[in-house]
């Protein structure tokens, strides 16, 4: 049965949830100097103790509007009627709605509604955290993973080990494709607890990365290693205060996939699942049940490294994805790369599961024996930016803050307020907390957006820039909306959603669910735009579903009074 902050929902076909940790974990939090509280566990576990649990869907294509109310600054000439018709519906009437469309080139103001009102932003966030990794690293930036060899090579037998240097690349050759970009789906593998049903897997080998290190110490001639192979995890130190608490080595977004596929009524499920190494297995007991009886699987994993998979899948159910977390990146890095040794022929003494060794005293320099080099951080920042990798954006500010010179991915907001005031982003509107955009801490205006959203269309990264944000009806998360609409493939934006669950009445208080980006108003111009709401009810995630689909008419509606350069109020 999917879950939502603790509480059960109805059941249906957009039913979700969130197992808890990283997906489903919020913190509080302040941009910069950051309060006291935020940086003390005991006001930390106060948070995570609230009956009303914070969940990050972050995005996901879960858009939402609010009304207008008496105190809204609106200006009622400026806003499309059918704009208005949306934002009027009840569902709407107890929140709030902010509005603001820009021409970039003379400045003017299009539509505008409460624009320098502080809202919550959901996945938005993750334009500020990209933008910045994106300017200070270079769109054809890219990682270098190496392996070392510590020891004397004897003929073809290396009297020492190997060491694993983690190095921040968030893929490491898991999502490339022979074109060498990264691949995506529209529902993420990392969202498939918060929207069951609808995640589904790209079909690359989590493990090519690995493999690929370790054809290449075989060409090097070793085909023996006597000593260990150790993983090298010192890069930046982990942080908790980063919901996702990114790691410097990651294997598939550091989760086991289990994929489970409907066989006759009453009889076992089949499932695959990956990536499969010693340090884990899987005991599942999933039923077929008659077509159109309720799916409801759930996967955890015990101390023993023993994923135990249980529940129902209805016999008409599409393939149904479920992941368990990787607990201890390091340590599971090393039993894959050992293995992948084997299968490219290169044997090693030390067990496959046994202790982790420590990494040697420095991490090792010069001539590494394999090396991985990652796809550009263009590549990377779609693949953040179409999914809502929350992951991957909280990892930016890690690296962030290791090209500052720093372990602690707290020095990575550094940046981000130095990109900020770089593109003249106003601080008293806005406040981030976390890269992913998950957190209390984050608030941003839409004027805010504003500056961020110049830049790019100044820089010869532009046309790059808007093409990595979900496309209406075409990419990312947006191609589940307005695959018929007229404006498909001419909204390009970044999208957020946070939702509180609600004890009272076990529904979801939709707090936030924001859009911003550009606007194809044709002729090669392009219109800023960002839409932001914060509070409505809803009872169901087809409730929210429904509330998505209002937005991206709303953005929809936007671009096609661009378009026409007529007055918005025009019918």
């Amino acid at each position: 049965m999917a879950r939502y902050a603790g509480h059960r929902l109805p059941d249906g076909p957009h039913g979700f949830g969130a197992r808890g940790g990283a997906r489903a974990a919020c913190r509080e939090g302040a941009p910069g100097a950051r309060s006291a509280y935020a940086r003390t566990r005991a006001r930390r576990d106060t948070w995570r103790r609230a009956p009303a649990a914070w969940l990050c869907l972050c995005s996901l294509a879960l858009l939402t509007g609010a009304c207008t109310g008496a105190s809204a600054e609106t200006d009622a000439d400026r806003i499309d009627p059918r704009i208005q018709k949306i934002m009027d519906k009840p569902v709407y009437r107890h929140g709030q709605f902010g509005l603001l469309v820009v021409d970039p080139v003379s400045g003017r103001t299009v539509t505008s509604l409460n624009p320098e009102r502080l809202f919550v932003p959901g996945s938005t966030t993750k334009l500020f955290t990209v933008s910045t990794a994106w300017d200070v690293f270079g769109g054809d930036h890219r990682i270098t993973t190496p392996v070392y060899a510590q020891g004397q090579v004897h003929g073809d037998t290396l009297d020492g080990g190997l060491v694993l240097v983690g190095s921040g690349d968030l893929t490491i050759g898991g999502r490339t494709k022979p074109d060498g970009t990264l691949d995506y789906r529209p529902v993420d593998h990392t969202y498939a607890d918060a929207l069951p049903g609808h995640a589904t897997l790209t079909p690359e080998n989590p493990l090519a990365g690995l493999d690929s290190l370790a054809e290449q110490v075989r060409a090097r001639g070793i085909r023996h290693v006597t000593g260990d192979v150790s993983v090298d995890d010192r890069l930046f130190a982990t942080d908790p205060d980063l919901t996702t608490n990114p790691t410097p080595i990651i294997i598939n977004d550091n989760l086991i996939d289990i994929l489970s596929t409907p066989t006759k009524p009453g009889r076992k499920a089949a499932f695959t699942w990956r990536p499969q190494t010693a340090r884990n297995s899987v005991s599942y007991d999933v039923r077929t049940v008659p077509a159109g009886k309720p799916t409801a699987i759930t996967a955890t994993t015990g101390a023993d490294g023993v994923i135990k998979v249980t529940g129902t899948l209805a016999a008409d159910a599409e393939p149904w994805l479920v992941t368990a977390p990787i607990t201890a990146p390091a340590p599971f890095a090393r039993t894959a790369f050992i293995e992948a040794l084997e299968r490219a022929g290169v044997t090693v003494d030390a067990p496959v599961t046994g202790p982790a060794p420590a990494p040697p005293a420095r991490t090792p320099t010069g001539d590494p024996v394999a090396k991985l080099v990652s796809a550009p951080f263009s590549q990377q920042a779609t693949l953040i930016l179409k999914v809502s990798h929350n992951l991957g954006a909280d990892l930016q500010v890690c690296m962030l803050a290791v090209r500052r010179g720093s372990k602690n991915c707290e020095d990575g907001f550094a940046a981000i307020k130095a990109f900020n005031t770089k593109t003249g982003v106003d601080p008293a509107q806005a406040s981030q907390a976390d890269g992913e955009g998950g957190v209390p801490g984050d608030a941003f205006t839409p004027r805010a957006y504003m500056p961020l959203l110049t830049y790019w269309t100044t820089t010869p990264q532009a046309a790059r820039f808007r093409e990595a944000l979900p496309v209406l009806g075409t990419s990312g998360d947006l191609a589940l909306f307005g695959t018929h609409n007229p404006a498909k493939g001419k909204v390009f934006a970044k999208t957020g959603t946070r939702a509180v669950g609600n004890s009272l009445t076990g529904q979801a208080l939709v707090d936030s669910r924001a859009m911003a980006g550009y606007l194809d108003v044709g002729g090669g111009r392009y219109q800023l735009f960002a839409v932001a709401f914060n509070d409505a009810m809803a009872a169901s995630a087809d409730a929210i579903l429904s509330i998505a689909a209002d937005i991206a008419q709303i953005s929809a509606l936007l671009q096609q009074d661009g378009a026409r350069g007529a007055s918005p109020s025009g019918s």
